[in-house]
Order: structure tokens, then sequence, then C-alpha cells
């Protein structure tokens, strides 16, 4: 039997995954990022990658990592599926579910849309960014703080920026882990969802980690081990507010503020505007380590395939 058929995993939010699975997504990457071997652990599977908008690192990330595990791969762009043509989601997913094993998904919609593909036993559903969450994102970060510190118990975290499908990702994994500190400074009227807020805060209380959100940069925390921002414009969005800029302006993460914190590194997500969210100097800079953190998205998605496929140590 192919991995999967009977093991099938979905993740369209973090909220699906238990905080051992989570743990174990997260320790997975980190090992396949030291050189653990996965060649062959998918072989005869076949992964459908479908993004209706456009990526740079998670398509490929996830592309190159069903290769690696030896799964065939098949893409899609935004005109490619009936879809365009009136067929519902719930019915192409029924469709894709009897000739794939894992769909990968990007859309600039609502979660709605992933749970609708989601509906049906066979095929394993992987949000790889909606409008409200970027999941995949988060498991890639938490992998690159653990390579990199060791343990994601007692990280202390300041995020910069739009509350946007990053920030919230980051905020419903961090808090997991325990006496984690993840401080966010948003722009007023650009936090974190409702939602999202409340559950974190809820995995605070269970986990005794530590979730602060203010909407301007003063009372910045005293030590950070990260400083992390992300682009001001996320992909398929606009904001309504034609000064938007300005209300950013403050949000901005440059020398002065890195200065705060000798020791920490700076990550982002990508793309990255120099001289909008970040400055050159710092996104350039010996503490940033913006491109392993991209390069560890493979190593992320290939723990993610693996385990939603059923395959391998799985």
């Amino acid at each position: 039997m192919k991995p999967g058929r009977d093991r099938t995993r979905h993740l369209i939010s973090l909220s699906d995954l238990s905080d051992e699975d989570l743990e174990a997504l997260v320790e997975r990457g980190c090992a396949i990022a030291a050189g653990a071997p996965i060649e062959g652990i998918l072989r005869g599977c076949v992964v459908g990658v479908y993004f209706t908008k456009t990526s740079t690192r998670t398509r490929t990330a996830f592309s190159s990592a069903a290769i690696r595990l030896g799964a065939g791969v098949i893409a899609y762009g935004p005109d490619d599926l009936q879809l365009n043509t009136g067929e519902t989601l719930q019915d192409t997913g029924r469709v894709l579910s009897r000739m794939l094993d894992v769909l990968v998904v990007r859309t600039a919609g609502p979660p709605e849309e992933m749970a609708a593909l989601a509906a049906q036993r066979r095929m394993a559903t992987i949000n790889a960014m909606s409008a409200d969450e970027h999941p995949t994102q988060a498991l890639a970060d938490l992998t690159t703080m653990q390579l990199r510190f060791g343990s994601l118990s007692g990280l202390r975290v300041l995020y910069v920026g739009e509350g946007n499908n990053t920030a919230a990702a980051l905020a419903l994994a961090l808090t997991r882990f325990p006496r984690a500190e993840l401080h966010l400074r948003t722009p007023p009227g650009y936090g974190l969802a409702p939602g999202i807020a409340l559950r974190a805060k809820e995995y605070v209380a269970a986990s005794g980690a530590h979730l602060t959100e203010r909407h301007d940069m003063g009372d910045l925390p005293g030590e950070v081990d990260v400083v992390y921002t992300t682009r001001w414009q996320t992909t398929g969005t606009s904001k309504p507010d034609p000064d938007w800029r300005s209300v950013f302006a403050p949000f901005h993460v440059n020398r002065e503020l890195m200065a705060r914190y000798p020791m920490a590194l700076f990550m982002h997500d990508l793309p990255a505007h120099r001289g909008e969210e970040v400055s050159a100097e710092v996104l350039d800079g010996p503490r940033s380590i913006v491109f392993e953190q991209a390069e560890n998205k493979m190593h992320s998605a290939a723990a993610v395939l693996e385990w939603a496929a059923g395959g391998g140590r799985w």
C-alpha cells in the first residue's frame, strides 16, 4: 500500500496539530536539515501543487521536497482547473483525491476554501498560505529557530509589522512552547485578527508562554533573541487606507532597532523590500539569517509532506 491511503492528515491550520505533532514536525525538519536521509520515503505518491497566487519559496520548497522524497509532482496554476468554469471546490477535491495523495494549496481566500478541498478522506490537503494563516511558514520559522538556538522553550521573539497570515501562524505556533515570548508590534488597525489572538492566548494559558501585542513602538522588551518582520504588502492583498504607508513607517527594522538587541538574529519570511519594512543594512548584515530561513522551508516542507502522507517514520 502506498503511504497515506490509511493515514492521511490535513494541515489547514496550526490548530489542527496537537502539541506533540507540532514538536515532532519541527524536530523532523531539523533532522532533515542536518542530513537525515529522505530519498524514496514517498515513492509511489503523487503530490499536486495548486497555487492561485505567486510564490517563489513555498512552491519551490514543496516541489523540491516532494521530488527528494521520491514522489511525483503535478503543478496547477490559477487558470488550470475547472474551478474557473464553475465546478465547486468540494467536487474538485473529490476528483483530485482519486488521483493524488497530497494537495498543496495556496489561495488568497478564507479557510473555508481549504476546508472544502479537504472534505474527503483520500487526499491530504496542506495549506501553503491562505488569507488568514501561513502554517507552513511558521513550521519553517520554528525549525530555523530551533536549529540556531537548540530549543524553542524560553525563546524571545520581537515581531514588527502587520498582523498578517505570517504573524498569525507564528502566534499559533510559538505560544505552544513553555516560557517562549512573542512580542508583537503591529500598526494600529493592522493587528492580529481577534480569533487568532484569542486562540493564541488559550495556548499561552496552557503552555506558560508569553504573548503581548501593542500598536506602537514604545515599551519594547528588554532582551530578545530574534527580531522578525515581514513585507508590508502581503501577497495577494491590498490595504483600504490610501495613507497606510505613514501608519506603517514607525514599524521599520533598522540599525537603531537592532542595536538595542546586540545578540539578536534577524528573520524575514521574504520577499523583502529594502528601505520599507527593513533596511538593506539589516537584511544583508551579519546577523540576518533570512536565506537560511528560506532554505529551511524545503526541509520543513519535506517533514510536512511525510507527515501528511503517513510515510516513513510517521
